[in-house]
């Protein structure tokens, strides 16, 4: 159970993912910082005089602040489009150079895998009985005497 716990964790793909996680945070948090720091106030500006009421409209009691989900649609955006031509176009670009035969072809096997296939597509041919192979490659095997 470990071992394949352990085999799965060790995968490129998941490092990678990890990775981009820790990184897409981390920029995400830079990202909500610039927009919570001049954007919003931008917003707040265009919306309203005063500051109390800036960037928000009241209902009754009740405040819908349109700024902040402005701000939250802009973070996003801004996220996504950095992470996709900083991140992903360029390794969508790699994986095409790949995919256009910069990839080595295989080996071809060596003489004696060769031999032995046809060593074993011989004997199937003449079905030869399981222990006829032994008796042919000239392995003996040895049999324990009989006890009494």
């Amino acid at each position: 159970m470990f071992k394949g716990f352990k085999d799965f964790i060790m995968r490129g793909n998941v490092v990678d993912l990890a990775v981009g996680i820790v990184i897409g945070a981390a920029f995400t948090a830079v990202v909500t910082a610039f927009t919570n720091a001049f954007l919003k106030p931008l917003i707040q500006l265009l919306g309203g005089n005063t500051s109390a009421t800036a960037g928000k409209w009241t209902v009754g009691a009740v405040a819908f602040d349109y700024a902040t989900f402005i701000n939250a649609v802009i973070t996003f955006v801004l996220t996504a489009a950095v992470l996709y031509f900083l991140v992903v176009y360029p390794l969508n670009r790699l994986a095409e150079r790949r995919k256009r035969g910069e990839e080595p072809p295989p080996e071809a096997p060596s003489e004696e895998v060769k031999l032995l296939t046809e060593i074993r597509d011989a004997l199937v041919r003449q079905q030869v009985a399981p222990g006829a192979v032994n008796d042919i490659l000239g392995r003996h095997q040895q049999q324990d005497p009989p006890r009494h």
